[in-house]
């Protein structure tokens, strides 16, 4: 069965569970947050493309923190598709599914992630590759029972599910016991008024409490 996301890149993030989502405005920030996140156990990013210099900060986390899983979210266009590929990015995601940048990302080899919120979603990601897909906004959609109910027609295609939106450090273990979610985007972890202030001692505490659920 193809798929737009390798499996040994969909093991890395299986393993690493928590994905944090983060938006830079000052590429001088990246490394600093990018360490900061290591320091409290969480190894992989996605860098949502929101700002002009985002593509300049995914090149400073590859280039001084290698150890860093570093993808691009909010990947709305074809042509963002082509600056994930020249800029290195491990995978991307998007908010939802538009057809014309799942098969750009599969043209160009670019493990890549849709949004789904709809059987209908669900139905297109599959017809066009996709077997990881983004559950979004996983909260205000209806949270794990609405995740169970759009899932349980296709759960004999073995999809996986990545939920983000409107989790938090007091939820998002509840999604990772489902079966069919193997991590979770976490916009909590380093929320963009915490980069702006440089507060990467609170960035690391939040993510060494994550991390430390995962444990429980």
């Amino acid at each position: 069965m193809k798929t737009l996301f390798p499996e040994n890149l969909a093991d890395r993030i299986r393993a690493a569970k928590i994905v944090a989502v983060v938006i830079i405005d000052e590429p001088t920030d990246a490394v600093p947050l990018a360490r900061a996140l290591l320091a409290g156990g969480i190894d992989t990013i996605e860098l949502t493309l929101r700002t002009p210099t985002a593509l300049e900060s995914l090149a400073a986390i590859r280039r001084d923190c290698p150890e860093v899983i570093v993808g691009l979210g909010t990947v709305l266009t074809p042509e963002q598709v082509g600056q994930a590929v020249q800029g290195g990015a491990a995978f991307a995601v998007s908010p939802g599914l538009n057809p014309d940048v799942v098969r750009a990302a599969a043209a160009a080899g670019l493990p890549f992630a849709p949004g789904i919120a709809t059987p209908s979603d669900i139905e297109s990601a599959v017809a066009l590759g996709c077997r990881l897909l983004k559950f979004f906004p996983a909260e205000p959609s209806g949270g794990i029972s609405y995740l169970k109910s759009i899932a349980a027609p296709y759960a004999h295609l073995g999809l996986e599910y990545i939920p983000l939106g409107g989790l938090d450090v007091e939820n998002f273990t509840r999604y990772l016991a489902l079966d069919n979610v193997p991590a979770v985007g976490g916009s909590w972890i380093a929320p963009r008024d915490l980069i702006r202030k440089r507060d990467w001692e609170t960035i690391t505490a939040n993510a060494r409490q994550a991390a430390e659920k995962l444990t429980l």
